[in-house]
């Protein structure tokens, strides 16, 4: 059978939540001339104003580096796209904050999808997250870079003690915090379950049940994402909160 494109609908939004008083989370939702999708979210960190300008940066040099390309030619340019991009982007933020006193420590987590044919790449530094969300769960499919999550993995402390943890925000990788840049990268087939990005500020804000539910409707993509946000501003809105989603045409 010959590959083709999945068909599907996506969106993004940000808000600034219920306690912060700016809004450093980024979020986009991009088709190319290919009909290649590309979904991304960013949540900086820094402070003051350093934070947005660093997530900022990010989503703009992504945005401009995927409209330029006219498509893909086959995974292995993916993943060099990819490689090459996130690379650039690393070398920028950190440029700019070692000239300018002022972004001094700027980073910000990245977590994206790329739609390729029948495969889903999904890159991640930080922790933002991306999820598959299925018939009747989520499978989270990024893994947060955290202390926590180290902590977890090396069997310091149980999964219940990740939730409530001092030190559960301490990220272990950040985009543009050091010259160079680790970053995890896997690929999916996109069995057509719907794809969701998201920062800390929904996955901390609202269950797992409640997340599935607001998705598993017949509403349009727009009031999905709405109705997430709404979620973890009523509990709290604790933090930004950046969403995006994609899930397959029912004609497709």
């Amino acid at each position: 059978m010959k590959n083709k494109n999945i068909k599907g609908q996506f969106g993004s939004k940000t808000d600034i939540g219920c306690v912060r008083v700016t809004n450093e989370d980024q979020a986009i939702s991009l088709i190319n001339a290919s009909g290649n999708v590309l979904l991304c979210v960013c949540d900086g960190m820094g402070g003051h104003n350093k934070g947005d300008y660093a997530s900022r940066l990010a989503i703009e040099i992504l945005s401009d580096e995927f409209r330029k390309l006219g498509g893909f030619r086959s995974k292995f340019h993916v993943r060099a796209w990819l490689s090459r991009t996130v690379r650039a982007i690393n070398k920028q933020i950190y440029k700019e904050a070692e000239a300018n006193p002022a972004y001094k420590g700027m980073g910000t987590t990245i977590v994206l999808a790329l739609f390729y044919k029948e495969e889903i790449f999904i890159l991640n530094i930080g922790d933002s997250r991306a999820y598959f969300v299925r018939y009747g769960d989520l499978r989270q499919l990024s893994e947060d870079q955290t202390y926590v999550d180290y902590l977890y993995h090396t069997g310091k402390i149980s999964k219940e003690e990740m939730a409530t943890s001092p030190e559960r925000h301490i990220l272990m990788n950040a985009l543009g915090s050091f010259p160079s840049v680790s970053f995890s990268l896997h690929v999916y087939q996109n069995l057509k379950n719907a794809v969701l990005l998201c920062s800390d500020g929904l996955y901390n804000n609202a269950t797992e049940k409640e997340i599935h539910s607001a998705v598993h409707t017949n509403d349009r993509i727009d009031q999905k994402i709405d109705t997430l946000i709404g979620i973890a501003k009523r509990n709290g809105g604790s933090d930004n909160i950046a969403v995006a989603l994609w899930e397959a045409s029912d004609n497709d």
